[in-house]
């Protein structure tokens, strides 16, 4: 934990050292995607959203995979799945141009020490390229997690149906609780290694499943410390959606609609969910340059798994090497 402590201070003074930059430039790159995420927060609940179709079908599917339809649990996740797809459908532009284009910007400011105001329109454009590769096949490493866990929850209930015992209320609600926990680990995991995988794509301009793969082999036995360091800005992106929900949306439910006062707080709102993206790049790109500086690799595991990215051939070479050697 001490070398995750080391990181996040160093990710807060580069933040804070190139503080114009970041809370300018990038900022107002990531604006529109995080007025976008908060603004489909506050639509989901509506009745003609898609969050009714989708709950909807997600109920049938789980019904039909022998899912405990009565258990409190499973309607919670069920819940917050379809949120999250429905947020991730109406939020999809926005990731795709705004949320990339920012990433690309704070990458290209990292690479270099004195960022350009503005950035040049090339040097964006040529990290966008593999970032946008690489976050296509992010969404398939996540619908992967997402079917495994359902998968394995699926195989569990079968289970203990095909025993031909009658399931007790404490069983049923022990496994409702133990597959909730064992999605959220999968995909906790699942998560930390797309964020992994888009720093290393920036970093090294390479995208696509060999990122994935990379980043895979780069925090193998290190997940713990990715996921420390994933909580403190996930948890205030979180506060600040919260935020969002009680001084904007709560306050335009009970007056009927929302005056210059509450758009106002709504726009400062949005540019600290901007900030806070910017945090999470930055921590991220700080993670894979700890790698790259091998300051911490131990020496049982120097020998692991090398993976290029070829410049002209689109091939991978895998071989033993020194860690250190690490493109």
């Amino acid at each position: 934990m001490e070398v995750s402590s080391k990181i996040l201070r160093r990710s807060i003074h580069i933040f804070l050292q190139n503080y114009h930059y970041f809370t300018s430039t990038a900022a107002f790159l990531a604006f529109p995607f995080s007025a976008s995420i908060l603004l489909s927060q506050a639509l989901i609940p509506h009745p003609s959203s898609l969050l009714p179709q989708i709950y909807n079908r997600m109920r049938t599917l789980f019904d039909a995979a022998g899912f405990p339809s009565s258990s409190r649990l499973f309607s919670i996740l069920n819940l917050k799945v379809s949120q999250t797809i429905t947020s991730s459908i109406f939020t999809l532009p926005f990731t795709l141009t705004f949320l990339l284009i920012a990433k690309a910007s704070i990458i290209h400011a990292l690479n270099h020490h004195k960022p350009t105001l503005p950035p040049s329109f090339n040097s964006i454009i040529s990290l966008y390229k593999p970032l946008l590769h690489t976050y296509v096949y992010n969404c398939f490493l996540i619908l992967s997690a997402n079917a495994t866990a359902f998968c394995l929850m699926f195989l569990a209930f079968s289970f203990i149906e095909g025993l031909g015992y009658s399931t007790p209320s404490f069983l049923l609600l022990f496994m409702s609780a133990a597959g909730a926990v064992l999605f959220s680990v999968i995909l906790a995991n699942a998560l930390v290694i797309c964020n992994m995988a888009l720093a290393l794509s920036g970093m090294e301009g390479h995208g696509g499943y060999l990122a994935i793969l990379k980043a895979c082999v780069l925090i193998r036995g290190k997940m713990s410390m990715a996921l420390f360091l994933a909580l403190p800005v996930n948890v205030a992106l979180a506060a600040v959606e919260a935020l969002f929900q009680f001084r904007v949306v709560r306050v335009y439910h009970v007056a009927g609609m929302a005056g210059p006062c509450v758009a106002l707080e709504g726009i400062f709102i949005a540019y600290l969910y901007s900030i806070f993206i910017i945090l999470d790049t930055i921590v991220s790109c700080m993670f894979y340059k700890s790698f790259k500086t091998g300051s911490w690799i131990d020496q049982e595991d120097k020998h692991l798994l090398r993976i290029e990215f070829p410049d002209e051939d689109n091939y991978a070479y895998m071989g033993n090497k020194d860690f250190g050697e690490l493109p």
